[in-house]
């Protein structure tokens, strides 16, 4: 099986070797292969994101589903929160079968923030973790924009790095972890495991 997977940028092209980590044990003779279309800020909208989508389930080499997953931060006021952008995206790729709708809520960094004392570590800092959920951290100072913050603040020497720093973060980190701390992760990572036939995370 082949899933293709539409994703923003650095940050989570990073986080691949650690997602097919966690679902290898679980999928054993059945791990998809996982195919990360990477963009370089923001996946298609409108009429962009159907062609995308049609053209990755058709042809000698077409996928058998596809994921696009987008962060309800975008920088813009189209998605309100994580509902709307699922809704959105469907009605932009309209009825074609096997497409799947996604969201880092707000963004990919909520994801990273159950591993405070790492993010911490590497920071040099000594900040409290944000209160409250990692994914109810909202538009207003984006979980992206607060790791940024602590790594300013700390003692390090350099700022954070999508992919440089996001990778530092979830080494060695157990992903059940960011998995249990937020259901839009969950809910993406049960998609993929659906998909191959594996059991899902309760």
């Amino acid at each position: 099986m082949k899933i293709a997977i539409l994703v923003e940028g650095k940050t989570e092209k990073a986080f691949f070797p650690f997602l097919r980590s966690f679902l290898e044990p679980r999928l054993r003779g059945n791990m998809p292969k996982l195919n990360p279309v990477i963009y370089d800020g923001r996946i298609p909208t409108g009429d962009k994101l159907q062609r995308r989508v049609r053209n990755l389930l058709s042809g000698r080499r077409a996928d058998d589903a596809v994921i696009a997953l987008s962060d309800v931060y975008t920088g813009t006021t189209d998605f309100a929160h994580a509902a709307d952008a699922k809704q959105k995206m469907q009605t932009w790729v309209g009825e074609i079968q096997n497409f799947y709708p996604h969201v880092a809520l707000h963004d990919f960094e909520a994801w990273l923030v159950p591993y405070w004392p790492r993010i911490l570590q590497l920071a040099k800092h000594n900040l409290g973790q944000p209160a409250g959920a990692p994914e109810t951290i909202n538009h207003n100072r984006p979980p992206s924009v607060i790791i940024s913050d602590v790594f300013e603040r700390g003692q390090c020497r350099d700022s954070y790095s999508k992919a440089r720093d996001a990778q530092r973060i979830l080494r060695d980190q157990d992903l059940g972890i960011s998995i249990a701390a937020c259901p839009e992760l969950k809910a993406f990572v049960n998609r993929i495991l659906g998909l191959a036939g594996g059991q899902q995370i309760p």
